[in-house]
């Protein structure tokens, strides 16, 4: 069943973002049915461009998240910030290039390649096609598991958020060999790997470019956060093919979904459309370029040009 998803206003050069996190969290009831002890949080860290862009998680949200969860929760959590190696990028650069690894020695939690965790090998089927993935066991062992995406439009799948984020999990570094089935491995991935509660840094929405959105999101159900951002988007989310098929896998449903706290609109009004369609006529010759570049130097182009 789809469940309520918290629209909440957010500046985060006020230096209040934990009340932010922490209103997104009231409207959708959260509370962990356990007790915490151990927290780990996955950002959306897919290659080296700062938050402004967009693109990656901002450490500012970050930093709030863990203020509020040290606050309900107890000094001594052991938490974690994970991200896993991906084509074009690892996670021993990244921390450092966006900043993590300042708020990991402010906020003294751990850095975590998921990459170099213990994995289980785990089958699915998905739409006919045969998946294998390999699951770091960290992911599924803490006793809070925190999806922290970004709203953003991309190429082949329109927009990503809470269900790509967690494709961004699987401990390989090359990808790249489930893109010709991205959707069906989308679905698969997050049969497998249900986080506890998802935070969405919507700060920068990246939309034909980057926009201050000034929000945060939050919802238990990926299917339904991502729902509501295919709308602030701009997409009728019943055209995304990856939700249109997580319904057909009864991974997702429609009945429950509703937004709380702001409305959806103000929002919507601010982020710029993806015109995809005019970049298609100059796009396929620009990416086999470059892919011909990378095949003679050797060297790695961004993963958003591999997943077309």
């Amino acid at each position: 069943m789809g469940s309520p998803v918290s629209l909440v206003g957010a500046k985060a050069d006020t230096g209040d973002l934990k009340s932010s996190v922490a209103k997104a969290f009231d409207l959708i009831e959260f509370k962990p049915e356990k007790k915490v002890k151990t927290v780990i949080i996955k950002p959306n860290l897919n290659y080296y461009w700062e938050a402004s862009t967009g693109n990656t998680t901002d450490p500012r949200v970050v930093g709030a998240l863990i203020d509020y969860l040290r606050a309900g929760y107890g000094e001594d959590l052991e938490i974690k910030i994970a991200e896993a190696d991906a084509t074009a990028m690892r996670t021993k650069h990244v921390f450092t290039m966006l900043g993590y690894d300042k708020l990991a020695e402010a906020k003294k939690v751990e850095l975590f390649n998921l990459c170099s965790d213990v994995v289980k090998k785990e089958k699915v089927h998905v739409n006919g096609v045969d998946l294998d993935f390999d699951i770091p066991q960290s992911l599924v062992n803490a006793d809070l598991f925190i999806n922290v995406p970004t709203v953003k439009t991309l190429r082949v799948t329109k927009i990503t958020c809470a269900m790509k984020n967690l494709f961004g999990c699987i401990a390989v570094v090359r990808k790249f060999k489930y893109h010709k089935n991205l959707s069906e491995a989308i679905v698969g991935i997050n049969k497998i790997l249900r986080p506890d509660v998802t935070l969405v840094d919507g700060l920068v929405g990246l939309g034909q470019y980057p926009v201050k959105l000034d929000l945060i999101m939050a919802g238990i159900d990926p299917f339904s956060v991502d729902w509501i951002v295919a709308q602030i988007i701009g997409y009728n989310p019943k055209t995304i093919k990856f939700l249109k098929l997580a319904l057909h896998e009864n991974l997702g449903d429609l009945s429950g979904i509703s937004t709380c706290g702001e409305n959806l609109n103000q929002f919507q009004k601010k982020i710029p459309k993806e015109k995809f369609p005019s970049r298609n006529l100059v796009w396929p010759i620009a990416l086999r370029i470059l892919k011909l570049y990378t095949k003679i130097s050797g060297d790695v182009i961004p993963p958003f040009l591999e997943d077309t």
